[in-house]
């Protein structure tokens, strides 16, 4: 295990360990305004949802490492303490990596990068159309993690209000996150984007709290065919499920068959079984695998 010792390292090397380490971040594309009126429209991946009530998101458009300027976006919400936080998606991305060129003060990046400008409809910035997503936004604190080159730049903002594309909607109506493919920032040139082929669900913990995985049976926890994962999955049940006397399955029978003679041969048979079960989330029947033993 390599220990990097990150206080002594430059601020340029600090950032590339950091945004390596800690990814994928989501994108917030915030589109801002100065008080002459002059539009900015820049990405920045040190962004999150940080409150529902009140719904708060925070971005950062640190002082840049290389000089220690400050950006325009932030600039620009000290005048005005609006923005808009277009939400980025794989359509958009490489016209999003073009805005944030450092072009001068006063240069219209949606025109640079060819995104379309629309009203907002209560802040002064605009939006981005081409965005499936929009986050109307009034900023209530910038707060500053220091005045040293790569110091975070902490706007606070509070969302008045969202627009959503249809397009995006499932049939309940709600964001079907099948269909918004998202992009986020890893370190270097890297991204990611959320497609149906690399999504997956985890179950939320009971309401009633999971055994845990100190009170899995020792053959369970012990395994060595069995991953954290798939531990972790079978100690969220409120109780040690008890034995389905009606539980018939041939895979089962073929190992009793197979491995009779050798029963710990016959246990990472069943624990293999088990590992393909929960890997469709069938955990149910992964305990009764398990439980044959």
């Amino acid at each position: 295990m390599k220990t990097i010792d990150i206080s002594s390292l430059p601020v340029m090397e600090k950032q590339q360990w950091l945004q390596h380490a800690i990814a994928p971040r989501p994108v917030c594309f915030a589109s801002t305004i100065d008080k002459a009126g002059n539009v900015n429209l820049s990405p920045f991946s040190f962004f999150n949802l940080f409150s529902s009530n009140p719904p708060i998101v925070i971005f950062s458009p640190a002082r840049r490492g290389r000089d220690n300027t400050t950006k325009h976006t932030l600039e620009n919400v000290l005048e005005v303490p609006e923005c808009v936080i277009n939400i980025v998606d794989y359509d958009m991305v490489q016209q999003v990596s073009l805005s944030s060129c450092e072009f001068p003060k006063g240069v219209n990046e949606f025109i640079k990068a060819g995104f379309t400008s629309e009203p907002a409809t209560k802040v002064k910035p605009p939006m981005v159309k081409e965005a499936k997503i929009k986050l109307e936004c009034k900023v209530n604190e910038v707060k500053s993690l220091g005045e040293n080159g790569g110091a975070g730049q902490l706007v606070i903002a509070e969302v008045l209000c969202m627009h959503v594309d249809e397009s995006i909607l499932g049939e309940d109506g709600k964001i079907d996150q099948q269909k918004l493919q998202l992009v986020a920032r890893l370190g270097g040139d890297w991204y990611c984007k959320v497609s149906p082929d690399n999504l997956f669900k985890v179950p939320k913990p009971n309401t009633q709290l999971g055994i845990g995985v100190d009170q899995l049976p020792d053959s369970i926890r012990n395994s060595t065919t069995l991953t954290g994962n798939h531990l972790g999955m079978l100690a969220n049940v409120h109780s040690l499920p008890d034995i389905d006397a009606s539980f018939a399955d041939d895979r089962v029978k073929n190992i009793f068959q197979y491995y009779s003679v050798s029963p710990s041969e016959m246990e990472v048979e069943l624990h293999k079984y088990a590992v393909e079960l929960l890997n469709e989330n069938q955990v149910d029947k992964a305990w009764q695998v398990l439980l044959c033993l």
